[in-house]
């Protein structure tokens, strides 16, 4: 078994061993089953049972095979070992060697299977810590920052035996309605794609394969339905969707690629070779593994209706360029044997498949002599005493100060008696996301807690605040009609100095939830009953801060105006309590940057701020719909002030494959040490499609002290203006560049032209993605 040899290179050893198979040990290897899967047992009410139905029969599908049957000739993937049921650590050990000796065991050449994981807000798996959802690592516009996160949850994935991780979600909003827009890094394509290149590199440093999702189109659904149809154009595509996806293949090696449930213009994502083979492998050269979204191989036959069969639809997505089947092996078992016995089917396409599968498998090491399940897992601590800070830190440098108004922070203002109102005063569930294992799999057990350590708002306010009398009111549900509790919620505010109302979201799975995987939203309202609390809260005199702690942003006009004072938060995690405390305390001076908008009105979806021209203000008076935010793309307050000014540019000319650099100065000029996000925006004057008044090419978030200053030097090459001209083709063109600075997309005090000159360029994969920003202390107020 040369194969075993690890003198000789992976490529070599993958191709020999891929020799030594049958064509049915080549298919298994293409599979997966996940032995945990109870989604099928749980039978939701009767009005909740549309939300399911259709996938209910898909989910319950592999459910009848047993591991060793699934596994006699080998078997690609084990699913979720640790993300199913609650498992302690030794007994997730015991079960990950279990499983893996099944597939060993039982088959002829004893080929290891890849163990893979959810992990979108750290390891999915019960008493693992529960870090902010990705949306606030968006916040954060830290990519440090969520590089040192990634490793760390990947550290904890590979020690207990995990292989691949199914994160980042690298799709970009398009609709605030949507229910998964919590998982994304929010909706600009730089943002995303620099934050999401950053945790593939962080997790991919410990040895855990990072999987980029969902390719492609996930999120510009019409009307934000999950699994809707994407009707963008190829322009939109290229460069809103898909830009993210390649940086993180560029520039981070992202390992893994995980395939959209929807449909492109008809065709749906899994089953289109432009994508997936001709786009993917052929321009970008990625070298990795295809796997599909959970069940999206016989979605192509009950649900797009592409194909009869889920024989069939294995077929389609094989050919297609979809290597691996999640969870189960449906679609890529017998019927792909079938095929090839009658000539239907290349064993050249399976060939690929396998080829890149047990490439992988020996990159990781699990082909080494000396690999055994016994020595690839090891007891640790899932919610470490350094993941807790480091949890605690990306939550704090998460929230988003919208206005301190009257009453922000708490420590000027002093009150002696606060009412905690809203339903996310008093829930810890409502902090973390619907991919967070006590929202994902704990509510099938009830009697097994949270797992971890959750503070609420209440109980952090308690431990924040010394001499400060708080009284608690629920006043309503996330979600429903029952107003009884806010008669007690208002009686509480008119009894004390000052009231904090904290509603939002509660995040959950089809439908089990205001935010999550199937909760859509119809408009953005606060969900159930909470504007009407914070309404009856607002009337009482009371001063009232208003803390959304939310999965998407909520149109606040109507609150605006009238809080003393406003903070975001997007599910900031297990120590989320912990952070919006120390920010309303003061102890934390705020500098989170909005990744979305804040809507001044529920309706005219969508809102992002990549628009242009004739979607954007300057359009006021065509249509009647208002498209100016409440609070702008990058926005962040903070409890101190900053200047950004003196623009200087290092060239006002630069050719079509040339570059500048801008600096600019930005000083805190306030009392007390914070951050400051300083956002580079490019804005094309004239090109030869519509393209939007801003763009975000570069950022830095930076430290100062009170007086303090630096320079900030944003490095921009002529790449970086690239677009998809008329003919689809990437161009970088001759024209006039504004450059703007300044520390929101609409507060960009610092402006310039740039001119680009000479012959238009056609630029590919290999064009440059990335601003390098330095950033230069020049010293205090002097």
């Amino acid at each position: 078994m040369s194969w075993r040899n690890p003198a000789l290179p992976a490529e070599k050893r993958a191709e020999l061993l891929l020799q030594a198979m049958t064509p049915a040990e080549k298919v298994a290897q293409l599979g997966s089953r996940w032995v945990g899967n109870d989604m099928a047992e749980t039978e939701p009410p009767v009005e909740e049972q549309l939300n399911v139905a259709p996938m209910q029969d898909v989910f319950s599908a592999g459910g009848s095979v047993s591991l060793e049957e699934a596994s006699e000739h080998g078997l690609g993937h084990l699913t979720r070992v640790w993300g199913s049921v609650p498992l302690s650590v030794p007994e997730g050990v015991a079960e990950v060697i279990r499983q893996h000796r099944v597939v060993l065991d039982g088959s002829r050449l004893g080929v290891p299977a890849l163990v893979h994981e959810e992990c979108l807000t750290g390891f999915t798996a019960y008493g693992a810590t529960v870090y902010p959802t990705a949306l606030a690592w968006g916040a954060t516009f830290d990519p440090a920052l969520i590089e040192r996160m990634a490793a760390a949850i990947g550290r904890d994935m590979a020690a207990v035996g995990v292989h691949q991780g199914l994160s980042p979600v690298l799709d970009v909003v398009r609709d605030y309605r949507w229910g998964r827009v919590e998982e994304t890094l929010g909706e600009d394509p730089y943002l995303v794609g620099m934050l999401g290149s950053a945790y593939v590199r962080g997790l991919q440093s410990a040895g855990v394969i990072a999987t980029l999702k969902h390719f492609a189109g996930y999120s510009a659904s019409r009307a934000g339905r999950n699994h809707g149809p994407v009707s963008i154009g190829r322009r939109e595509l290229l460069d809103v969707i898909l830009p993210t996806f390649e940086m993180a293949i560029a520039t981070a090696g992202a390992g893994s690629v995980m395939s959209s449930y929807s449909d492109l213009d008809g065709l749906p994502a899994g089953v289109d070779p432009w994508l997936f083979t001709q786009l993917l492998r052929d321009e970008w050269g990625f070298a990795g593994t295809v796997v599909s979204d959970y069940w999206a191989v016989p979605f192509l036959a009950t649900m797009h209706h592409v194909a009869a069969t889920a024989d069939d639809a294995g077929a389609l997505a094989l050919a297609a360029g979809t290597d691996v089947e999640l969870p189960d092996t449906i679609g890529y078992g017998a019927g792909l044997l079938e095929r090839l016995k009658w000539g239907l089917l290349s064993e050249d396409l399976i060939d690929r498949a396998a080829r890149r599968v047990l490439l992988q498998k020996v990159q990781l090491g699990l082909l080494d002599p000396d690999w055994t399940p016994e020595g690839s897992v090891k007891e640790v601590d899932l919610d470490s005493a350094e993941n807790q800070a480091l949890a605690l830190e990306v939550a704090e440098r998460s929230v988003v100060l919208l206005d301190a108004g009257t009453a922000l922070p708490l420590d000027r203002l002093a009150p002696q008696r606060i009412a905690v109102v809203g339903p996310c005063a008093g829930d810890p569930k409502t902090f973390m996301g619907c991919y967070a294992f006590p929202n994902h799999v704990l509510p099938r057990y009830p009697d097994r807690g949270l797992g971890i350590s959750v503070p609420t708002l209440f109980d952090a306010l308690g431990n924040e605040l010394d001499g400060v009398e708080l009284a608690y009111a629920q006043g309503c549900s996330v979600v429903g009609d029952d107003r009884s509790g806010i008669a007690a919620a208002v009686e509480a505010a008119r009894d004390a100095d000052l009231a904090i109302v904290c509603v939002g979201d509660l995040s959950g799975l089809f439908g089990h939830g205001s935010s999550g995987e199937g909760c859509d939203a119809e408009d953005l309202h606060l969900p159930g009953v909470q504007d009407e609390l914070v309404a009856a809260l607002l009337d009482t005199g009371t001063p009232v801060v208003v803390v959304v702690v939310s999965g998407r942003p909520y149109a606040l006009g109507e609150i605006a105006g009238r809080a003393a004072g406003l903070v975001q938060a997007f599910f900031p995690g297990q120590a989320g309590g912990l952070a919006i405390a120390g920010v309303l305390s003061g102890r934390v001076v705020p500098g989170g940057k909005l990744p979305v908008q804040i809507p001044r009105h529920v309706g005219g979806q969508p809102g992002t701020y990549l628009q242009p021209a004739l979607g954007s203000a300057e359009s006021a008076g065509i249509s009647g719909l208002e498209t100016v935010p409440l609070y702008p793309f990058g926005f962040g307050a903070s409890y101190t002030s900053f200047e950004v000014g003196d623009l200087q540019l290092s060239a006002e000319e630069i050719s079509t494959d040339g570059e500048f650099t801008a600096t600019v100065l930005v000083r805190n000029t306030g009392s007390r040490r914070g951050d400051e996000v300083v956002q580079l925006y490019l804005h094309d004057l004239v090109a030869q499609v519509a393209r939007p008044l801003k763009l975000l090419t570069g950022f830095a978030r930076v430290s100062l002290e009170p007086g303090e200053a630096a320079e900030v030097a944003f490095r921009v090459h002529a790449d970086r203006t690239a677009y998809s001209g008329p003919d689809l083709r990437r161009i970088v063109e001759a024209g006039d560049l504004e450059v703007l600075v300044g520390t929101s997309s609409t507060d960009l005090p610092c402006r310039a032209i740039v001119r680009v000159t000479g012959a238009t360029r056609v630029v590919g994969h290999d064009r440059t993605m990335v601003t390098p920003v330095e950033i230069r202390m020049v010293g205090g107020a002097g």
